[in-house]
C-alpha cells in the first residue's frame, strides 16, 4: 500500500448505548484504491461508513479523511467534504417518485449552478458510464434490482467525489447483475481516479475487484492484506469467510445452554 492515505482511522471506539461497537479500530485506506471491508453482519462495518461521513461523532479516536479530523468540522466544513463523498446505498436510496434522469440529476441541482442543459449533458454521461443511457425516462418502479444499482451507482458519481462508499452492494442481486455492478465498481473507479470502499459480507465477489481487504471482528481489524495473501492466508477467520465455512471463530450457534438440559434430559442415559 505505497498509495498516500486518504482515510486514516485511529483507535477508533463507538458504541450503541451499552453495546460497545467499535473497540479501537485502526486502519488506512490509500488515496486511488478499492478497499473491502469485510466481515459478518452486524460486526460495525456500516456504523464505520457513518463515521467516515460525519453522520456519527466517535466515543474516542478519531476519523481523517484528507487530511481532516472529520468529527471535529464544523458544519460548513463538514458538508463541503460530504459534498467529495459519493455514498451508494444497501437499498439504492433513489426517490421512487423522479424519473432515472432527475436521480442523477439530484444533486447537481442540490449543489452546483450549473445550467439545465450543462445537466443534462453529465446526467446522460453518468448514466451511459453505467449502461443506462437509454433509460433516462423510466422511473424506479420500473428499474430491475440490478439497474436501480446502477442508478444508484450514477447518482453517487455525480458530483465527481474523490471517494465512494458502497453499503453491500451486491446484496439481493442476481450473479449476472452482481458481476456486473462489480465491474462497473472497480472500472469507475481506475477511470475516474477515485478511491473506493466496499462494505460487505460477500467476500467471494469482493476479492474479484478490490485491492487490499480488512476483516473486522468484534470490533477491531483482525486481519488485512492484499487480494493474493488474503487468498492464501492461514488465519482462522479469513480462512472462514473466503471459504464460507460453516463454523470457526465466527460461531454457527448461539451461545445457549446444553442441549440435554434444555430437552430436560439431563442426568439421564
Amino acid at each position: 500500500m505505497s498509495s498516500a492515505p486518504l482515510i486514516e482511522i485511529r483507535d477508533l471506539r463507538y458504541a450503541h448505548g451499552e453495546r460497545e461497537v467499535l473497540r479501537g479500530l485502526n486502519l488506512t485506506v490509500p488515496t486511488g484504491r478499492v478497499v473491502g471491508l469485510l466481515g459478518s453482519s452486524g460486526c460495525g462495518k456500516t456504523t464505520l461508513l457513518r463515521l467516515i461521513g460525519g453522520q456519527a461523532v466517535p466515543a474516542g479516536g478519531h476519523v481523517k479523511v484528507d487530511g481532516q479530523v472529520v468529527h471535529e468540522l464544523g458544519d460548513d466544513a463538514l458538508y463541503q467534504l460530504r459534498r467529495r463523498m459519493g455514498m451508494m446505498f444497501q437499498a439504492g436510496g433513489l426517490f421512487t417518485d423522479l424519473s432515472v434522469f432527475d436521480n442523477v440529476a439530484y444533486p447537481l441541482r442540490e449543489h452546483t449552478d450549473l445550467s439545465e442543459a450543462m445537466i443534462r449533458d453529465l446526467v446522460l454521461m453518468k448514466l451511459h458510464a453505467v449502461g443506462l443511457r437509454g433509460a433516462r425516462d423510466l422511473m424506479v418502479d420500473e428499474l430491475s434490482g440490478g439497474m436501480s444499482r446502477r442508478v444508484a451507482l450514477a447518482r453517487a458519481t455525480a458530483l465527481d467525489p474523490m471517494l465512494i462508499m458502497y453499503d453491500e452492494p451486491f446484496a439481493g442481486l442476481d450473479p449476472i447483475s452482481l458481476d456486473v455492478i462489480a465491474n462497473i465498481i472497480r472500472r469507475l473507479n481506475d477511470n475516474l481516479g477515485l478511491t473506493s470502499i466496499v462494505v460487505t459480507y460477500d467476500v467471494a465477489e469482493a476479492l474479484k475487484i478490490i485491492d487490499y481487504a480488512f476483516f473486522i471482528d468484534n470490533g477491531v481489524v483482525v486481519a488485512e492484506g492484499p487480494v493474493e495473501e488474503i487468498r492464501r492466508s492461514g488465519h482462522p477467520f479469513v480462512h472462514q469467510f473466503v471459504h464460507g465455512e460453516e463454523d470457526g471463530p465466527v460461531r454457527f450457534h448461539y451461545p445457549a445452554r446444553e442441549l440435554a438440559k434444555d430437552f430436560g434430559l439431563a442426568g439421564t442415559r
